[in-house]
């Protein structure tokens, strides 16, 4: 039975494009054995973003998951979700530490930003005409 068949308790929204975020869903993956995780590529061929969640660029923009009730998080709180699904709970509470929370936010805040760039998929829509990958 696979992942994606099982109840789970967020549903990942991963640019499997990306080699960083690819391999975090792979250590994901291999720690999953509960099955609370359901993985969504959304670089792959033939992904359409539901049309009453988040459009693909914004999807692209930051890390997103949805909860089983519909409900979407976005950020370090989804790396929180995750973390916990896999049995780091501890680990994910002392992100919630003062001074921890805001510079895990900042943190994640400048990577997102520049994560495109940083793996060279950059187009011009992503990152603007002076960091755009040249095809």
């Amino acid at each position: 039975m696979s992942s994606n068949s099982r109840a789970f308790t967020i549903e990942l929204f991963y640019d499997g494009g990306c080699p960083l975020c690819s391999r975090e869903v792979r250590f994901l993956k291999r720690r999953n054995s509960n099955g609370l995780i359901r993985f969504t590529d959304i670089d792959a061929p033939g992904f359409t973003p539901d049309a009453d969640g988040p459009g693909l660029d914004v999807l692209m923009a930051r890390i997103h998951a949805r909860l089983p009730d519909g409900t979407w998080v976005e950020g370090v709180e989804v790396f929180r979700r995750l973390y916990t699904a896999i049995g780091f709970g501890p680990l994910v509470a002392l992100t919630r530490l003062p001074g921890i929370v805001q510079l895990l936010d900042w943190s994640y805040a400048l990577f997102a930003r520049h994560r495109r760039g940083l793996f060279g998929r950059c187009t011009v829509e992503t990152c603007g005409p002076s960091r755009a990958t040249q095809v």
